[in-house]
């Protein structure tokens, strides 16, 4: 038995007027799951553990078996595994965006954040962006990181785990209220825009009509992580299939095999053929137990406040990652179950994540039932079936 996870980031929303009252995964065109769902267990999983923000770190340590109220210390750690940091005890970790905020004269306290992605940038011109603000602002205390996109980090030698906020929780709004407290990080951010408002690639980024890549933003400080192995928690080797520096630290902190996949990059237009493919491989050819496919770009969608791109990400999950790998596997011939399910919501209408219950179906080729449903929050919640420790989820998975 093979067993796969197929998780669709922020895919989860509410009704929307313009869809009919509908969700995106409701309206979404998506054969595959509808088909699927009808030989499965659907239901509703609460990821979030009560007094949690509701995050995709928590959301998918949950995912993975690792209860955060436990093995929780920060989102940035997890993503510094992945880049290649060793941090030191005393480090703090920080997630360092690329964001947009307005070019207008004002000061930068009175600016408001447009775009916690800038456009989605490339991992590429995002580097040589974090480069220039490298030069100026790093020192023995602060270290920069390029990670992918619009993602980077930054390590903090002897700070402090301070409350920060994510700047998707800010769009639309003066930034002045929501930056940190202390000192040294709010100068670096604003020195940040005098560097990098100006810079060529931004000038050139505005020609074509895209949005300026011009300041950086801290937010998810922690201290350094210590999951234990996935094989010793659940008996089984995996391998993440992910574009995000997040989810390939949670897999390198718990020594799963981390596969990259060219081309994949945490927006709408990804490789998701290219994932579907990897996570076959691994199964098969690799002989892994499990494989956990990770797609960041309905969650990306849903902050930018578009129900047409979500549910397009929606489409593409359903059509190019689902119906692939299980076509592939199927006729391979070989028996496995598959766990589909989003981390948390983000709803189109505030563009950030909530920690509601999300719907999961869960399908085995060899114990296939028969019910009339389809795989939407709707249905998934009138099936009546519950579980309300998230990191326990994946127990049902492998049978435990």
């Amino acid at each position: 038995m093979k067993y796969l996870i197929v998780l669709g980031d922020g895919m989860a929303d509410k009704n929307i007027p313009e869809l009919g009252n509908q969700t995106p995964l409701m309206y979404a065109k998506t054969p595959t799951m509808d088909h699927f769902a009808a030989m499965s267990e659907i239901g509703m999983v609460h990821t979030i553990p009560d007094g949690m923000a509701p995050g995709s770190d928590t959301a998918n340590l949950s995912v993975l078996g690792y209860d955060p109220k436990e093995y929780y210390t920060g989102r940035s750690p997890l993503e510094a595994l992945s880049i290649g940091v060793d941090m030191k005890t005393t480090d703090v970790a920080l997630r360092c965006n690329i964001v947009t905020v307005s070019t207008d004269d004002l000061p930068y306290e009175e600016k408001t954040i447009i775009d916690h992605s800038s456009s989605e940038i490339s991992t590429e011109d995002a580097a040589v962006l974090l480069e220039a603000v490298r030069k100026e602002l790093e020192n023995d205390i602060y270290k920069f990181y390029v990670g992918t996109s619009y993602r980077h980090l930054t390590i903090w030698d002897k700070g402090e785990v301070v409350e920060l906020t994510p700047p998707h929780d800010v769009l639309g709004q003066k930034i002045g209220k929501y930056l940190p407290a202390d000192a040294a990080l709010r100068d670096m951010m604003k020195k940040s825009y005098d560097i990098l408002a100006n810079h060529p690639i931004n000038q050139e980024r505005m020609k074509n009509g895209l949005n300026p890549a011009n300041s950086i933003w801290f937010w998810g400080a922690g201290t350094r992580p210590m999951l234990s192995p996935f094989v010793e928690k659940t008996g089984h080797t995996g391998a993440m299939i992910s574009a995000v520096d997040l989810l390939k630290g949670i897999a390198v902190g718990a020594d799963m095999k981390v596969i990259e996949v060219e081309g994949a990059n945490g927006g709408l237009h990804t490789n998701y053929e290219g994932k579907a493919d990897a996570a076959f491989d691994a199964l098969v050819n690799q002989n892994c137990d499990f494989a956990y496919i990770h797609l960041e770009a309905p969650d990306e969608m849903g902050h930018q406040g578009s129900y047409e791109r979500k549910v397009q990400a929606i489409e593409n999950l359903d059509e190019r990652i689902i119906k692939r790998v299980t076509d592939k596997l199927e006729a391979a011939g070989v028996d496995f179950r598959m766990l589909v399910l989003p981390d948390h919501p983000t709803p189109v209408a505030i563009r950030t994540h909530v920690a509601d219950p999300v719907p999961y179906m869960l399908y085995d080729s060899t114990a296939k039932q028969s019910h009339t449903w389809h795989y939407n929050e709707k249905e998934a919640e009138e099936s009546g079936n519950y579980v309300a420790e998230g990191h326990t989820i994946i127990n049902h998975l492998f049978e435990k």
